[in-house]
């Protein structure tokens, strides 16, 4: 048997105000997004927003439904969107931000797995990296370079 570690580079920042000033736009467009969620069942809202390499932003927000699981993710609302109107753009940067109107969101708020694999399956299309930043309501902001960085071992079309 051998044993293989698996290491995580996070970049941590104290506020939106520490991030390079076009992912602090594109954080605010995040926030702008958080707003037209729809989610008077989890009183969760989300809002993602996504740069592209031709300087459009792409914006998403959660979408819930009574008929679960019929909702989608702000980050998949957002990369999709992207996908299908821009196909040819590549991803270059993410943003993320979630609020509850149950309680304050104080802690940066990560991808769910299945939006997690969405956007691996856009880092291979497009064979490059997309930088990633989440944060809570406001506080801390987490970012990563790559999808990669919080789903080592990621399930992709090599398998198929």
């Amino acid at each position: 048997m051998t044993e293989k570690q698996i290491s995580t580079s996070l970049q941590l920042f104290d506020s939106v105000s520490e991030l390079p000033d076009q992912i602090q736009k594109l954080m605010h467009k995040a926030v702008e997004a958080r707003l037209t969620a729809y989610a008077p069942y989890s009183k969760f809202k989300v809002g993602a927003a996504l740069l592209l390499e031709n300087g459009e932003v792409v914006a998403g927000s959660n979408q819930e439904n009574a008929s679960y699981p019929s909702g989608l993710c702000a980050e998949r609302t957002a990369i999709y969107a992207a996908g299908a109107n821009y196909p040819d753009q590549k991803i270059k940067a993410l943003a993320i931000t979630a609020t509850s109107e149950k309680h304050d969101v104080l802690e940066p708020v990560a991808p769910c797995g299945a939006c997690r694999q969405a956007i691996a399956e856009y880092e291979q299309k497009q064979n490059e990296p997309i930088s990633i930043y989440f944060t809570g309501t406001s506080g801390k902001v987490i970012g990563v370079k790559s999808l990669l960085e919080i789903l080592p071992l990621a399930f992709n079309n090599k398998f198929l």
